[in-house]
């Protein structure tokens, strides 16, 4: 079974655009599966677009908030979980 480490939570959801702004608590980077889970969250995608100050991002260290293209609906506190295969 895949390990997951968590690495950062959502803080707000664009849903016209289906972007969730992410407060990173570890590093991410575009090729990643993440894991994104809450009371009414829960899906895994692969990484494949994130922005810092409408800027595309390749990697982004803990510390900082980016804009994270995700394919479902997420929601304020949602944890987001970068999985280990």
């Amino acid at each position: 079974m895949a390990e997951e480490i968590e690495i950062g939570k959502v803080t707000h959801y664009f849903k016209n655009i289906g972007v969730a702004v992410v407060e990173l608590s570890n590093e991410i980077k575009i090729g990643d599966k993440i894991h994104i889970k809450g009371a009414h969250t829960d899906f895994t995608q692969k990484v494949e677009s994130m922005q810092i100050d409408h800027n595309n991002v390749e990697k982004v260290e803990a510390g900082k908030e980016i804009g994270l293209k995700v394919n479902d609906v997420v929601r304020d506190n949602d944890k987001v979980y970068k999985v280990i295969e």
